[in-house]
């Protein structure tokens, strides 16, 4: 992984003009021009799942006949270009300088930060061959923008197929028994997972499971995008 100064570095070079329309842009930007930042403008959604609605609600109908486990979802948006293009490229190109970028758009959603957030790990050996968890950079950089704790609180202790293809049902058993806690028994009251992507939120659901039996009262969920359910 880069070094934060190695990034910042990077990212001052970049050309500052917006990225989407190459409006000249100020010193003082995060990639786009005022305009286009609209682009990236909270739609109404479900504030448990986070899935799209007519208008904005605590509690859709589905969450409201099975409840996920987490109090709430953050999101910036659904998964589809310009955002998806961004996360591809830091997920799969390593373009780190977007996780400043991401963070940025996603931090004026939260409106109760946690007190402290965690990452989605990764399996060391898919670790390995990435050579980051992007996860980990946009959950550093979350919690330093909003003056929290980052602490890594899993471990992924089995390797498991991706989850990209498969539906709710083979999801959900493709990732039991792949996480385990680093301590058992947690301190916090409030804590928020990160992650690039939501689609069924199995991921997230076996973690946040997890941290409830560890003692933690209240788990949110943060990503930046949110893609619709999967066909089951």
């Amino acid at each position: 992984m880069l070094p934060q100064r190695v990034i910042k570095y990077i990212a001052d070079l970049l050309p500052l003009n917006c990225e989407l329309c190459g409006l000249e842009l100020d010193q003082q930007h995060n990639g786009f021009c005022f305009a286009c930042r609209k682009t990236f403008s909270p739609t109404p959604r479900c504030q448990r799942c986070g899935l799209p609605c007519v208008t904005e609600t605590p509690t859709c109908g589905e969450c409201l006949v099975t409840p996920p486990p987490w109090r709430r979802l953050y999101c910036v948006g659904d998964y589809q270009q310009p955002l998806s293009t961004y996360v591809h490229h830091l997920k799969y190109e390593g373009q780190f300088w977007h996780t400043r970028k991401l963070v940025d758009l996603l931090i004026p959603n939260i409106d109760t930060p946690a007190e402290v957030v965690t990452s989605v790990p990764l399996h060391w050996r898919r670790q390995w061959r990435r050579g980051f968890n992007q996860s980990e950079l946009l959950a550093a950089s979350l919690a330093k923008q909003l003056g929290c704790e980052y602490r890594p609180m899993f471990r992924r202790i089995r390797s498991t197929k991706q989850q990209k293809g498969l539906n709710r049902r083979e999801r959900q058993v493709n990732l039991n028994g792949a996480f385990k806690l680093l301590k058992e028994e947690s301190p916090y009251r409030h804590v928020a997972i990160i992650d690039d992507v939501v689609t069924t939120g199995s991921t997230v659901q076996h973690l946040c499971k997890l941290l409830l039996d560890s003692g933690v009262k209240s788990v949110d969920i943060y990503c930046i995008c949110r893609t619709p359910d999967v066909v089951t």
